[in-house]
């Protein structure tokens, strides 16, 4: 139980992932095969850097197409949700169109990017079992996804705004889980204990 693959289209944040699933006793395979990815039990959806040419990545391995039609949980970490939504106002590119909602730059007056410890607050449903209120967790972004009828947590930057997500089988999270700390590490194996 728990094949867990990690999807490697070359904007990912693969290693510091990889260590955290280990520290939790969980191997992760990364792959781009889509028959590998399709018959996981756990998807991985990682995200550094620009949302357009990770997008452009995205399509030249054909993954856009598969990835939104996955039935298995599948959890989007920072750029990974935000490429999970319809669209984003970073170099004006779509999404994979799981979630309806559209990525919107941070406004003149906040110190941008955001990057540090925040707390997540108003959290709902089994990917926080065990995380208490006002947690704090990590955040490197320029860029965030507004609150919708998907959100299952939010974090105060100057305003409220989503900072997880959750559809069906899809799960998105702007922090960085396997950089912070105890807590990050709860809400991932939260994740792999999820039942389908």
């Amino acid at each position: 139980m728990n094949n867990i693959v990690i999807i490697d289209y070359g904007a990912g944040n693969i290693q510091s992932i990889k260590f955290a699933l280990k520290r939790l006793g969980y191997d992760a395979l990364l792959t781009n095969d889509f028959e590998i990815i399709k018959h996981a039990d756990k998807v991985i959806f990682p995200g550094v850097g620009e949302a357009a040419s990770a997008m452009d990545k995205l399509i030249k391995s054909g993954l856009h197409q598969l990835i939104p039609q996955l039935k298995q949980p599948v959890l989007g970490i920072c750029l990974g949700m935000q490429l999970l939504c319809n669209h984003s106002e970073e170099g004006n590119t779509n999404g994979l169109s799981v979630f309806d909602v559209n990525v919107k730059k941070f406004p003149k007056g906040e110190k941008i990017p955001q990057i540090g410890w925040n707390q997540i607050e108003s959290l709902q449903g089994e990917l926080f079992k065990g995380i208490e209120e006002r947690e704090f967790m990590y955040l490197v972004h320029s860029f965030y996804v507004p609150i919708n009828n998907n959100t299952i947590a939010t974090t105060n930057y100057g305003f409220d705004y989503a900072t997880a997500l959750q559809k069906d089988n899809f799960y998105g999270v702007q922090f960085h889980p396997e950089k912070s700390s105890y807590a990050g590490e709860r809400i991932l194996n939260n994740f792999l204990e999820l039942v389908q």
